[in-house]
C-alpha cells in the first residue's frame, strides 16, 4: 500500500480585536468595503464552467438576542434567532421586538441585548498566485483559513492594520 505524501501546506492565522466591532451597521459596512474594493487586488476565476468574482461573500450568519424584562428591569426570559442576512437580522429583531404575544408569554418588556449578539461573514478571494482562501469576520476576530503563500497573510495584516475596527 502507498503512504500519503503531503503535496501543500495549508496554513491559517487569526487576529483577535481588542474591541468587538460594535454593531451590525459597522459589521456590514466593514464586510461590504472588502467586497466592493478588493483590497487584496483578487482577481476573476472560472470554477466548473461557473465565473466568480475575485471577492465574494460565501456565508453570513447573525444572531439577533432579545431578554425579557419584568417592572424591576431583571431578565426573566430571552430569545435568540438566526439569520443569514443582514437584511433579514434587521426584520427579525424588529419582529420578535414588536410581538407583544411574545413578550406577554415571557411576562415581560422585550429589549435587544446588542452586546451579546453574533455577526459572521466569510468572504473567498483568488489571489494572482491562483490560491483562493478564506476570510472570516467576526465581531471579536479575523480569520484567514486555506493559504499557502505567506504573501497572501502580509497583504491580509497590512490592509488589516489601515482599518481602525480590526485592531
Amino acid at each position: 500500500m502507498g503512504d500519503f505524501v503531503q503535496h501543500t501546506e495549508v496554513k491559517s492565522a487569526v487576529r483577535a480585536l481588542a474591541n468587538p466591532i460594535e454593531n451590525i451597521a459597522s459589521f456590514d459596512a466593514l464586510v461590504q468595503s472588502v467586497v466592493s474594493t478588493n483590497p487584496f487586488g483578487c482577481v476573476s476565476y472560472i470554477s466548473a464552467g461557473t465565473t466568480h468574482a475575485p471577492v465574494e461573500k460565501t456565508k453570513e450568519s447573525y444572531v439577533v438576542k432579545i431578554v425579557y424584562q419584568d417592572s424591576d428591569a431583571k431578565v426573566i426570559g430571552s430569545n435568540s434567532d438566526k439569520f443569514n442576512t443582514v437584511a433579514g437580522f434587521n426584520a427579525g429583531a424588529a419582529a420578535l421586538l414588536a410581538d407583544t404575544a411574545l413578550a406577554a408569554a415571557h411576562g415581560g418588556t422585550a429589549a435587544r441585548d446588542s452586546d451579546t449578539e453574533t455577526y459572521s461573514a466569510t468572504i473567498k478571494c483568488h489571489d494572482p498566485n491562483g490560491e483562493l482562501y478564506d476570510l472570516t469576520f467576526t465581531r471579536s476576530k479575523v480569520s484567514l483559513t486555506s493559504y499557502e503563500d505567506d504573501a497572501i497573510r502580509a497583504k491580509v495584516e497590512t490592509w488589516a492594520d489601515t482599518v481602525p475596527a480590526l485592531a
